[in-house]
């Protein structure tokens, strides 16, 4: 495949994997776009350029030259980064969506972040310039020690907190979001950072983007989930509080009266999990388009990470 031009929008754990595999392992010219200044990264060799999102021309100009932005930021800086590119003749834009399904989200979602309104966009200069949405279903590293937020990821989310989603590993309780609404039982895909990033930039050289492109770690049941989490603790959970939607929107009402926020979106990020958001058909499309990588399975990843802690 010939060498190519990528922008990676953003400097948060996921975009440091997907241009650090970029970096080493294609011969793809990286360019990482950045709201300040990255010392650390440069000295390291990568090529960094500071983005005002504010100025239309610092982006448009940052973009000059670029076959495919990958981006990780998210709300107004992502909307005007698709202005730019678009303008800059940008041949591809994958938007920063990864985790769920966006033909499950709901108008007024509100886990949103202005990611509708940028696929809104994209549809609406579609003929200027091609996308794709990378889905991986629920990232491992929510149940990484810190949580995603040890990433930088899912800071402003409400959930990117050890513990924020479905389990606390290190007190051992739970809010299992067991039961679905079709009232079976509630199946998540999940993947980790790097098996996402490794399959992102191996689809760089795919000549057409769908519109949707899947990849899995592994998929499991939340009941499933909770056991193999026990079973690398080595302990029994202290606490397990089992939901239905029912349950869930009974207690999303509860945190609406209370004013509690931070409750509210823990709680609305489980009510998507029962309503099959992160949850898709195996293999995913990346999987079957790429064989040769093997994602880590979760058992293997969750007993790494948590070695050592009491």
């Amino acid at each position: 495949m010939s060498t190519m031009r990528i922008a990676v929008a953003g400097t948060c754990g996921l975009a440091k994997v997907i241009s650090r595999i970029i970096q080493e392992h294609t011969s793809h010219q990286l360019l990482v776009l950045s709201r300040t200044p990255q010392p650390t990264l440069a000295s390291q060799g990568y090529q960094c350029l500071i983005v005002d999102y504010n100025d239309p021309s610092s982006i448009h100009h940052s973009l000059m030259g670029v076959d495919t932005v990958i981006s990780t930021v998210t709300g107004t800086p992502q909307l005007r980064l698709i202005e730019a590119a678009v303008q800059a003749r940008v041949r591809r834009f994958a938007p920063a969506e990864f985790e769920g399904r966006p033909s499950l989200r709901l108008v007024g979602d509100p886990l949103d972040r202005g990611r509708a309104a940028a696929l809104a966009l994209l549809q609406h200069y579609s003929q200027n310039i091609k996308s794709t949405v990378f889905v991986c279903g629920v990232f491992y590293e929510r149940f990484a020690v810190g949580g995603l937020a040890s990433l930088g990821i899912g800071i402003n989310s409400g959930a990117g907190g050890e513990g924020d989603y479905i389990l606390d590993a290190r007190n051992m309780t739970a809010q299992a979001p067991a039961y679905n609404t079709a009232g079976g039982y509630t199946s998540i895909s999940m993947t980790s950072v790097y098996d996402v990033g490794r399959f992102v930039v191996r689809a760089l050289d795919m000549i057409f983007w769908p519109a949707e492109l899947t990849m899995c770690g592994e998929r499991v049941l939340v009941s499933q989930l909770i056991q193999t989490v026990r079973q690398c603790r080595g302990r029994d959970f202290a606490h397990v509080q089992w939901h239905n939607p029912g349950t869930l929107n009974y207690e999303l009402t509860l945190a609406q009266l209370a004013g509690d926020h931070a409750r509210q979106r823990r709680l609305q990020a489980l009510i998507a999990t029962v309503e099959g958001r992160y949850d898709f058909a195996l293999p995913g499309a990346l999987n079957t388009q790429f064989p040769d990588i093997q994602p880590e399975p979760f058992q293997n990843w969750f007993a790494r990470n948590w070695v050592g802690v009491p």
